[in-house]
């Protein structure tokens, strides 16, 4: 089972569960929600019957501070991680497909600028809409900053993964289908 903290915590504010309502209260002041609330959201989410055979964290730990916590929240659990996946890509190229992505108004079919054009120009292949949108915040001033604070919060926690041997590299950069197969691989072992 997949499961992103972003998910997980609307889903927990929605069904007003304690965490959810912890965390409810604190957005609602307008300050972040805790490491500790969104630990105990996951420690909540990952005892429901689709996480039995296991769980895969999209996008969490982003510190090291964080990656210490789900460690021991998962211990008291009697569980472990098994493997950290680190996706390698190149910098400038992660800017490029990120800035250059966009999606149709009507259907969100998703397209690039230079990558996956409509088969006609400014139509979309799938409901033959001409109208197309990008989120706001994919452009490559953005993308940057992002890559600044993953260089300066999230990167530490490879060496602290890697420490304790569960740290796997995938090539980010491999066409779909091969970072699939190699996401499949690390999953299998």
């Amino acid at each position: 089972m997949q499961l992103s903290t972003g998910d997980m915590l609307r889903a927990a504010v929605a069904a007003e569960t304690e965490m959810g309502l912890a965390a409810k209260a604190k957005m609602a002041a307008g300050q972040l929600v805790s490491d500790d609330i969104v630990i105990g959201i996951i420690r909540d989410r990952i005892k429901e019957a689709d996480c039995k055979n296991g769980f895969i964290l999209d996008g969490f730990p982003r510190t090291v501070a964080q990656a210490e916590a789900l460690d021991d929240m998962l211990e008291a659990q009697g569980l472990k991680l098994n493997a950290v996946i680190e996706m390698k890509v190149d910098d400038e190229a992660l800017v490029d497909r990120i800035a250059g992505r966009y999606t149709c108004a009507k259907c969100n079919e998703g397209y690039h600028d230079t990558n996956l054009k409509p088969k006609v120009d400014g139509v979309c292949d799938v409901c033959g809409s001409t109208e197309f949108k990008r989120r706001p915040d994919d452009n490559a001033e953005t993308v940057g900053k992002r890559l600044e604070e993953y260089y300066a919060q999230t990167a530490p926690v490879l060496p602290y993964y890697a420490e304790k041997g569960i740290l796997q590299q995938v090539d980010g950069m491999a066409g779909i289908d091969e970072v699939a197969a190699q996401i499949d691989a690390v999953l299998a072992a």
